[in-house]
This record gives structure tokens, sequence and C-alpha cells, in this order.
């Protein structure tokens, strides 16, 4: 391990989380334990100080490695914020390995924290939201630009440079809404795992123990790293028992795939310390400080040509990290899991959940990947729910991964209900866990599993009475390519559904017609803005109810991914299909479960005639009218282009 004074105070963050004018949530990464000032200077207010110790309720800190502490700032304000004006603030830390250099800012430890000539970081505390960002799935290795990159360029466009507020305020988004995959842990390249295990022993997280879990591999994690498998041939670690060999590997296009299905899970994250690790390197540039990406031993000649050219789409990658960490510093980030942010396919049917629970080490990476999310993105939505007890218990088993102590905390963690929440916001922000709360099926073991189960939806619905408008996040879209779901549902009529990712609303009876009464109900709100992600293209639909003569209106907005895309040969046969054959007026459309729905796609300008689903790494953005409905959808891409969906009206007009 690295003498501590000499690592980056701050190895990630500072990250605004749940922001409201009573209260802020500020997440950070540091080497150590910390004092905290932090100053806010209001363009139309008095200027507030607090300085927090160590100590200090509104502080809360989790320790996983000798040199990584995480530190959630959850505080309540003497006075309120003012609405609708630019807030500066300054974060000051005194580190406790390091007292006589008293307190140091941003200017210290992230000196490219700020936009233009700004001297501080700020942001915007709207009473009503008049434009977001949203987006998911970011694969570091993906050949593509960052959609993060792209947020970053939009909000440099609308700060000046002069004055040190932020100009065109009525643009600046209220929040950046993640609906899924922020990692993905089941495809990792060989050089971001290099550097994981690198920045695992500078940081010294700490040692995993592997015993008792029926698996071929070393006792204890440090050996695990340095296995002559432990690059590209992790599979052979996965638990194949001849038993469940039906369960554990599917026949996906020749290959066998097992129960962690990602068809590139050759690098798939175990430990706990893995985890952590790579939620560090995918947000900030100060991780990438410390690590080395020498290619390991061991590689066959393939392996290492690979390895190889990861390595330089890796190198782009890492270079505009700065803008991320400045990115995430200036706006309420909302953060929720998908599949990959655990493991591919994760919870997709009852069979997948009975094989995979049941087995120690399955289990076990499944609870490692949750713990990390707990740690690095559910506490700041949500904090209340985190007990100080909880945090406690966390703090004591991450010091001991693999201990039944920590087992048991795993077993907590998979017993957790309240990954869902709300922001209130205007209109406000509810974000559905469609990954834990789902409605198994009783007919088949195989078949798909309702993304809610009835109490969720009934939780959803009673969430949703008295709301005039709403923005809901499904990881998934509500109202997806319906030619993409029949492909789903026939494979999943022949027993085949790990081979197509069978996850999707209209899947399960039960979930289906659950939120599609959601959608009827006298009582629920007037307009509908739902924020998906997780397919790796983005298109938007105006939804209406057949036979209504008004509302809900309904808009599903669909961004993905931030730095991901769909194979586009295939993408393009597959839009060309389905609009040939589910056309608006085609009676294919009855025999789907949206029949009483007339869903009505928006083209996206720019692209080949009659497109409509555009595939291009990117992030949304939603900008709203005075009632609470979207008045532009559009995609911001990496290389400054901005692809608006316009409705068939409007196609003359933008053509």
């Amino acid at each position: 391990m690295t003498e501590t004074c000499s690592l980056p105070a701050v190895l990630a963050g500072p990250i605004l989380r749940r922001l409201n004018t009573s209260r802020l949530t500020l997440w950070l990464a540091l080497r150590e334990k910390a004092d905290v000032k932090l100053e806010l200077f209001p363009a139309n207010g008095a200027h507030q100080a607090y300085e927090l110790s160590k100590e200090d309720t509104a502080v809360n800190w989790v320790r996983a490695g000798e040199s990584l502490h995480y530190l959630l700032i959850d505080l309540p304000l003497n006075a309120p914020l003012p609405h609708d004006s630019w807030v500066s603030y300054r974060l000051s830390l005194r580190m406790e390995d390091e007292q006589d250099a008293g307190w140091q800012d941003h200017t210290v430890w992230a000196p490219d924290l700020c936009y233009g000539n700004l001297k501080l970081p700020g942001f915007r505390l709207t009473s009503k939201v008049s434009s977001l960002l949203h987006g998911s799935c970011r694969k570091p290795h993906h050949d593509s630009g960052d959609g993060l990159v792209a947020a970053d360029k939009f909000l440099e466009k609308h700060v000046e440079r002069k004055g040190g507020t932020a100009a065109d305020q009525a643009r600046w988004p209220a929040a950046l809404v993640m609906s899924g995959d922020q990692i993905y842990s089941d495809d990792v390249a060989g050089p971001m795992l290099r550097a994981i295990h690198s920045l695992i022993n500078k940081l010294g997280i700490y040692e995993e123990q592997l015993t008792g879990l029926e698996i071929k591999a070393p006792d204890k994690a440090s050996d695990l790293y340095t296995h002559p498998d432990s690059y590209y041939r992790r599979e052979k670690f996965l638990p194949n028992l001849e038993k469940n060999r039906a369960l554990w590997t599917v026949l996906f296009g020749g290959v066998e795939k097992p129960i962690f299905t990602a068809v590139h899970a050759h690098n798939h994250l175990i430990t706990l310390a893995e985890y952590l690790a790579m939620y560090l390197l995918v947000w900030s540039p100060a991780a990438w400080q410390l690590v080395e990406t020498d290619v390991p031993g061991g590689l066959t000649q393939e392996e290492a040509e690979l390895y190889q050219s990861e390595e330089k789409i890796l190198a782009g990658f890492t270079s505009e990290l700065g803008k991320v960490r400045r990115l995430f510093a200036h706006l309420p980030v909302a953060m929720i899991f998908d599949d990959h942010d655990v493991t591919d396919d994760w919870n997709l049917n009852r069979d997948w959940e009975e094989t995979a629970y049941g087995h120690p080490f399955s289990r076990r990476i499944i609870g490692n990947a949750l713990g990390a999310y707990m740690l690095n993105q559910g506490w700041g939505n949500r904090p209340e729910v985190f007990s100080q007890g909880l945090l406690q218990e966390m703090s004591e088993v991450f010091e001991t991964p693999g201990t039944s102590a920590y087992d048991e905390f795993l077993d907590h963690l998979f017993d957790f209900e309240q990954w869902d929440y709300h922001w209130e916001t205007d209109p406000p922000l509810l974000v559905l866990d469609t990954r834990t709360r789902r409605w198994r099926s009783e007919r088949a073991g195989f078949l798909p599993s309702g993304l809610l189960d009835w109490e969720a939806v009934t939780d959803l619905q009673r969430a949703l009475r008295g709301k005039d408008a709403v923005m809901l996040v499904s990881a998934a879209p509500i109202f997806g390519v319906k030619l993409i779901e029949t492909l789903q549902k026939l494979l999943t009529f022949m027993g085949k559904p790990l081979m197509v990712d069978a996850e999707y609303w209209m899947a399960h009876p039960g979930t289906a017609d659950g939120i599609l009464n959601v959608f009827r109900h006298r009582k629920t709100p007037d307009r509908f803005t739902i924020l998906s992600g997780d397919v790796h293209y983005s298109f938007v639909y105006d939804v209406e109810l057949r036979g209504h003569s008004r509302g809900p209106d309904i808009w599903q907005i669909c961004s993905s991914g931030i730095k991901n895309e769909f194979p586009a040969k295939l993408l393009d046969k597959l839009d060309h299909l389905n609009r040939w054959l589910y056309a608006p007026r085609s009676p294919l459309n009855w025999l789907t479960r949206r029949r009483g729905m007339k869903v009505i796609p928006r083209k996206p300008v720019g692209t080949a005639h009659g497109r409509r689903l555009l595939n291009a790494a990117g992030i949304g953005l939603v900008e709203f009218d005075e009632h609470g409905g979207p008045q532009q959808i559009s995609q911001l891409l990496p290389d400054g282009q901005q692809v608006v969906f316009v409705r068939r009206e409007e196609e003359a007009r933008w053509d």
C-alpha cells in the first residue's frame, strides 16, 4: 500500500445528490477521515457556513480500506436557500492525517472543478423543472463518445464566464437522472480490471475471504487477482454444478453462457473490493493517478491483442473524467440500478433467482455488487432509510469481507425494499425499483418475472394520487419496441428467455395489467413523463388511451446508452420491420397487451427517412412546459450535435 499522504485527498467526488432548499446531500470518497467546512453563497440570499467535525451527525462515514473512506454529508440548513437562484459553494476539508495543512478546498484537490472563469462550483434549485438530463448504460471500453461529457459541454454553454452566476438559468437542468448501468460489472475490459487490482493494492481495500464458497478458486481475494485465469478466463471460476447444468448454461449462437450470462463475462467482477474500485475509476480522474495497467503475464496472443485495443479506448475515456467529475459537482444526480450494475439478467426469472441465490459463490458476487451499489449510489438517493446502525454494521463488516458476519449483512441487503425513492421536485421525480421487487411467475420458473410486484404497483398508485404531472423513472421502457418485445416473447415461449434478455413490462400478465391500470385510473396524473434506458438505443413515443376523449398524456422517453450502442445493422432491420409490422393502423397492434393504447413514435431529426430509433451514444435532454409536460425532447451527442425528436405534424418543418 502507498504512503497515505502521497495519495489524493479526494478519490472521487464531490457528487451532488438529493438537494432541496432546506437540506443538502453530497457524496465523496476520501483517503482519510476529515473535518468538513461547507460554505454557501446564494446570488440572492445570505452567506451560510457550516463547520462539521468528523463526528458530527450530519457527517456519515463508511470505511472500506486503509485509505478508502466514504463520506455522505446530509446537512439540514439553518436557513432555506432561495429557489431559482444560483448558489455557489466551497467545500473544504481538513484531513485527519494532515492537520498542519489546514483547510483545503477544491483548488488543492480538484483544480479543474469549476466552469470557465468561475472561482467556485455551484448549483440551482428550481421551483419548477424546466429541463433535466437523463440516460443509462455507460460502458467504459465501448468505442464511442461519452454522453456525460456531452452533458458537461451543455452545462458549460450555460455558465456565464463573468460574474459567477449561471447565464440562461431557465435552461439549467434540474437534475441528472441516471437510470441504470452506471457500471458494467459483467463486461470489464482487461486494462480496467488491471487498474482495479492496482487501485485495490494502493488503497489497501480490505481482503475478502473466499473459503466455503464451493468454487475452484483461491481462498482469498489477493490470490484470485494474481491467478493465471484472473484475466479473460474468469468464467472458469463461476459455479457450474452438473445437476443444474440446464440452468447454469444456455446455448447462445453455439456458445454456452454461464448463469452470469453476459456474453463478455470473462472479466466479471467478483470481490467487494473490485466493485468498489470500479466505481472510483469510472467517476474520477484522481484514482487513475494511482494505477498501473501494464499487460499481465500469461495472456494468449489473442488476449494480449484484445488488451491493447481496449487500452486505447480506455485512454480516451479516462482523459475526459475531469469533465465528468465537474458535471457531478453542479447537478443533483439521481441514480438507480439495472442489471449490469450487478450482473446481466439479474433476477430475470424465478429459476435464475433460485439457482443464483442458492449457490454460495454466486450469492456472494450478487451481494458484493449490491453492497457497492448501496455505498456509491443508493445512499445518496434516500439517506434517511439507511440508519446509523446499518451504516455502522456496514463499516464493521466491510473491514472483514467474507466472514459470516459479512454474509449476514448481505442477507439484510437482499431483504431490503427501499431502493425506490421520490424527490419532491415540481413535477415530482418518482424512481422505480424494477429489479428487486419483482413479480415471480407462478406458471413456470423460466418465464420472465414482472418488473414490479403487486405491492409495488399499489405503492406506486398511492404515490401518484393528487399529482397533476409526474416524472417516472423506469430502467426498462414501459412502452418498448413492439417487434423486439414480440421476439422476446417468442424465445421465452421456446424456453430461451436468457438469449434475448426478456425483461419488459408486458412480459408478465400481472405487472402489465397493473401498470396499464395505473394509467387508466381516474385519479391518475394528467401528464406522465416516463424516463427509461436499458436498451442501447433511444426513442420517444407519445401514448394515448384509445376510446378516451382526453389524457392522461404520456410520453415514453428512452435515452440509451450514455456510452454504448446497439449493433447498427441489426437495429436498422428491426427498426424497419417494426415500422412495417406495427404501424399505428396495423391490426397487429390489437394482439398486444397495449391494445387499449395508441403509441405514436417520434422521428429523430437528421436520421434516415422513416427512422424512429436513434443509435448514438449521448445524453437525453427533456425541456418542460409550464404544465409539467415535455415541450422539446432531444439527445445530446458527444460531438456537439443535438438530435431533436419531433412529432409527425412537425416533420415537414424540421426535415
